[in-house]
């Protein structure tokens, strides 16, 4: 396929997006981070209505006093998009949505990337015997285990077969086991934001965007919305031990989140999301090209049952969180050759996008590279108690 060029900056919104509920977090040159709504033509200060997107998700009945609330204007929408690619601190540009949330992930929970996961192991994280390896798997196991419940009966005798053919994985196991695999993506304030730089480990020689939605939950456990994300990937790391799953996913400019949160309401659901029809586009700096698709109604288990298995009467969230529910985008490509499969450049763009949330769009490098994270807590709460004081 040859997709075409991205124009990010003009489809940054959902295509109904007079229609939505859009908050963000917009930097402000000698202020720091301020909550936002986002509409077509206007950025608006959402301050008085709280202070940290984590505040505000707690509130009830959210979209209709995000709706309410008039704020004052703080710029041209799309000039402030346009102003957010590759921006620094001295410049007015948008950052991920969410601030304090924990930021969790949902891993294989889709049958393509379960059975990548499984080839990853098998190959040791050796990218040359990844297609040998994937045949080999297909072969025994098949590539058709969307009709097997996770936890069910029939996914444990799937089990006791694949023992005893010595083809069982931890992957299998989180899967089409009891318990999916929710890991630590990234710590809060660290994601970044549309038309940022996302980072790869430099030592990494095999690795891939991750294209998904990502749930926007308060600490109730209540999803009341939704933005994309770029779970950036390490795929030599993992598959060398999964006990590299750290540093396989939690590098400096690794995670990405945006562009903007939309809010369920009248005119966006749950519904919407499990209907989400996601779209990614990578091109890089020598007319290399790639697209692919993620469609939630693939997904092996529901997003509220990923959601009720990350937070609950075991794990609390007093900040909330942003959970990626994994994808189904299956990075198989040949790029440098034959049977290895695809792998990113630093220079490449990723697009990932879906009709009502929008476009992240990123620009990748290598994390030593990319923008150090030096905006925690501490700052966040020193700029705080300043505007009040």
């Amino acid at each position: 396929m040859n997709p075409k060029p991205s124009n990010a900056k003009q489809s940054a919104l959902p295509h109904n997006a007079v229609q939505a509920t859009l908050i963000g977090r917009l930097w402000l040159p000698g202020t720091g981070p301020v909550l936002v709504r986002v509409t077509p033509e206007g950025v608006y200060d959402l301050s008085a209505l709280a202070l940290t997107c984590s505040d505000l998700l707690e509130l009830d009945r959210v979209a209709l006093q995000v709706q309410a609330h008039t704020g004052a204007r703080l710029g041209e929408t799309q000039s402030l998009l346009s102003s957010s690619d590759g921006a620094d601190l001295e410049s007015a540009h948008f950052l991920a949505p969410c601030d304090l949330q924990a930021i969790k992930a949902a891993g294989v929970t889709f049958v393509a990337s379960m059975l990548e996961r499984v080839i990853e192991e098998q190959a040791r994280g050796d990218a040359s015997k990844a297609e040998a390896v994937r045949q080999a798997v297909v072969a025994v196991i098949g590539d058709n285990l969307r009709q097997v419940k996770p936890g069910s009966a029939q996914a444990a005798k799937l089990k006791e077969v694949l023992l005893a053919q010595g083809m069982w994985s931890q992957y299998l196991e989180v899967g089409i086991g009891p318990d999916a695999e929710i890991f630590t993506k990234s710590q809060p304030l660290s994601a970044v934001g549309t038309g940022a730089q996302v980072g790869l480990h430099p030592g990494s020689h095999w690795n891939n965007p991750e294209p998904e939605i990502v749930l926007a939950v308060n600490s109730r456990g209540e999803v009341v919305g939704a933005t994309l994300g770029n779970d950036v990937n390490l795929r030599d790391f993992e598959g060398r031990s999964a006990l590299l799953l750290g540093k396989a996913k939690d590098n400096n400019a690794s995670c990405a989140i945006g562009p903007f949160i939309r809010l369920f309401d009248a005119h966006f659901s749950i519904e919407d999301v499990r209907k989400a029809e996601l779209h990614m586009v990578v091109q890089g700096p020598e007319g290399f090209a790639m697209e692919g698709t993620s469609s939630i109604n693939q997904i092996s288990r529901d997003p509220l049952d990923l959601t009720a298995q990350a937070m609950g009467k075991y794990h609390q969230y007093p900040d909330g969180m942003m959970l990626f529910l994994g994808t189904m985008f299956a990075p198989t490509q040949d790029r440098h050759g034959p049977g290895q499969g695809f792998t990113h450049v630093v220079g490449d763009t990723v697009s990932v996008s879906t009709p009502q949330l929008g476009t992240l769009f990123n620009r990748v490098t290598t994390s030593d590279l990319a923008a150090p994270w030096t905006y925690g807590v501490r700052a966040l709460m020193r700029d705080l108690a300043s505007r009040k004081s």
